[in-house]
């Protein structure tokens, strides 16, 4: 179930991402968070898998904290994408 909820999120904010751009800011720091989240509920991530997660969510966290909204979401929404190809929803 609680995997069930994640993909939600990831879902919802590959939605999102397309025509709203006033909500980058947003958009951005949801995808930060559901990549967190993502993070935290999988404890048994290859170490590979994890390096290239956080990796991401450095980059991601550095073009936010410049200004660059639409880096922080392209880079987000791809890791995002990753993940759930890497690890499809198991209820």
């Amino acid at each position: 179930m609680k995997h069930s909820a994640i993909a939600g999120l990831f879902i919802t904010g590959a939605l999102l991402a397309s025509p709203v751009f006033a909500a980058d800011k947003d958009l951005c720091a949801g995808n930060l968070q559901s990549i967190k989240d993502f993070v935290t509920s999988q404890p048994s991530l290859p170490e590979s898998s994890m390096n290239n997660i956080k990796e991401a969510q450095e980059k991601a966290t550095a073009a936010q904290a410049s200004g660059n909204d639409k880096e922080c979401i392209e880079v987000t929404n791809g890791i995002i994408s990753k993940m759930q190809i890497r690890n499809p929803t198991r209820n």
